[in-house]
């Protein structure tokens, strides 16, 4: 049920922003659309966070389904791009959507293997199109689709372990983030391969840092993270 409630999630987010774009709305309409598709995987997918397991289990009772409706929110609008860029920025989604299915693969969790593999397979599948039929087809409603994908592939794996949330912030989020900060300073194509040596890095360290120690890089780099956030430039929730 949960690849259904995922398709009409998508299909939610594409109309809503397709609408929005139409007839020059608010962009609060993205965002009403980017709610209702979570919604959608909250009560028809029945994918919601409970507990947060930290050696003890943690019960977030009430705070349950507006902590996975404000994760999947937020985490939807990581790759909100403001300006056009080059349709190779999607490495980066790559990178952390085969993350996802290998640490997938290790937990025995066949949704976000299936879906990290498929969805790779797919921006490949568009970076190879574009490049051979010379059209962009990199928008605001494929970097929002994609970032949906990734938000309920994140909260899907954090229902296991509170620390593959490192997943979603330390191979997409940051390094979309040092593209923004690195890109006046460098070319696109240098700051997109730079992004993604850092978003394959910290793919990798995931295998290699026993899972106690990736909670201290969880829990200092977010820090870091958020206090960017203050900064609009640097912005990408």
């Amino acid at each position: 049920m949960l690849y259904v409630a995922l398709l009409m999630g998508i299909v939610a987010i594409v109309i809503s922003d397709k609408l929005t774009q139409a007839f020059k709305l608010s962009s609060i309409w993205r965002v009403i659309g980017q709610i209702c598709a979570s919604l959608v995987i909250i009560i028809v997918g029945k994918l919601e966070v409970r507990y947060i397991n930290l050696g003890d289990h943690f019960d977030l009772g009430y705070l349950s389904i507006p902590f996975t409706l404000l994760f999947l929110v937020g985490f939807t609008n990581v790759m909100n791009l403001e300006k056009v860029q080059k349709p190779s920025i999607l490495l980066l989604p790559i990178a952390s959507l085969v993350c996802f299915s290998m640490s997938a693969y290790f937990m025995g969790h066949s949704f976000v293997f299936n879906m990290g593999i498929y969805s790779s397979l797919a921006i490949v599948f568009i970076l190879l199109y574009g490049y051979f039929s010379g059209k962009v087809l990199l928008g605001r409603t494929l970097t929002t689709s994609i970032g949906f994908i990734i938000a309920v592939l994140s909260i899907s794996l954090i229902k296991t372990s509170i620390v593959t949330i490192y997943i979603p912030i330390f191979t997409l989020a940051l390094p979309f983030t040092l593209y923004y900060f690195i890109q006046d300073k460098f070319t696109s194509v240098q700051s997109i391969t730079i992004s993604s040596l850092i978003a394959i890095l910290f793919g990798a360290l995931m295998f290699i840092v026993p899972f106690h120690k990736i909670w201290y890089l969880v829990v200092g780099l977010t820090i870091v993270l958020v206090i960017i956030q203050s900064s609009r430039k640097y912005r990408f929730i």
